[in-house]
């Protein structure tokens, strides 16, 4: 198992320290890693991603299953976090999504734009702060603009800032794809680069060589792909994605080697939000006791 690093070692300011160190050591499984409940998908993916548990398009549905399940908080956009998130205020911790984007156009180009402010997060009483940043868009130029704005604001007012850093464009799609080890992996170090807290990757796939860069086509296990990604993130805290609604024994295995390799924990969606509540708890559980294994240091 990877040792992941302490929060004593990030060189983190006190606002940025303090607020990690409540969401990892405060709620959870309260041992340094996490588990967070994103609940972002209903702009991401439009409400299709509702109809396999209609219960879950009600996102006060979602708190009452964060605070249920132990979560260590949950990801919402500014709307849902305005006209929900004040009934739970305290209760569960709130990463504030600050940008987003539909997926009716193609992701060819893909840009999140920005609707809510660093500024908005302290105002709500969040935790930390959310951007999606597309690596190997044609779009980067603006994206690593708008990106810089976002990280300068939390920087000035103490607020962690967790990075989606998602491969996208012809250009990716070209070179062994979005969840390639290549592409996790270069959107890793990206994110680390360009000063993100904590970073949430797709789980690599080593076995996607097509076109990719001749180092990535060797021959690689699943597990020393996760443990490179986490290594290319250097500091940055790194959370593992659920991805798509997958088999429980196929997401507790994508979960195990994810903590194995040094990830500070998981952030699971519809994995978990899209079966019936009492499911979701169960399910919830059996991640939480992965965690448990894998303790993380203050």
């Amino acid at each position: 198992m990877t040792e992941r690093p302490a929060l004593s070692d990030l060189g983190l300011p006190a606002g940025k320290r303090t607020r990690l160190r409540r969401l990892l050591f405060e709620h959870g499984v309260q041992n340094g890693t996490a588990l967070f409940l994103p609940y972002d998908q209903g702009l991401e993916h439009g409400p299709r991603d509702f109809f396999a548990n209609p219960a879950a398009s009600d996102p006060a549905y979602i708190v009452r299953l964060a605070l249920a399940g132990g979560f260590n908080g949950i990801v919402v956009q500014i709307g849902l976090a305005e006209k929900f998130y004040w009934e739970y205020a305290g209760e569960v911790p709130l990463i504030l999504k600050l940008n987003g984007k539909t997926d009716i156009p193609s992701d060819e180009a893909a840009l999140s734009p920005v609707h809510a402010s660093v500024e908005d997060a302290v105002r709500l009483g969040a935790d930390a702060v959310g951007y999606t940043l597309y690596v190997g868009t044609p779009a980067q130029e603006q994206d690593f603009a708008q990106y810089r704005r976002i990280r300068d604001d939390a920087q000035r007012l103490g607020m962690p800032l967790v990075v989606w850093a998602y491969p996208r464009g012809s250009a990716i799609e070209a070179k062994g794809g979005k969840d390639s080890f290549y592409a996790v992996d270069y959107a890793a170090r990206t994110a680390s680069e360009l000063g993100a807290d904590v970073v949430k990757l797709n789980f690599p796939h080593p076995e996607k060589v097509d076109g990719v860069p001749e180092p990535y086509r060797q021959q690689f296990t699943s597990e020393e792909a996760a443990r490179a990604v986490v290594r290319s993130a250097n500091r940055s805290l790194v959370l593992i994605s659920g991805g798509s609604k997958a088999g429980d024994a196929a997401m507790l295995t994508k979960a195990r080697q994810s903590m194995d390799a040094g990830a500070t924990g998981l952030i699971f969606g519809r994995n978990v939000w899209q079966r019936p509540f009492e499911e979701s708890l169960r399910f919830a559980e059996s991640l939480r006791k992965v965690l448990d294994e894998h303790p993380g240091r203050p």
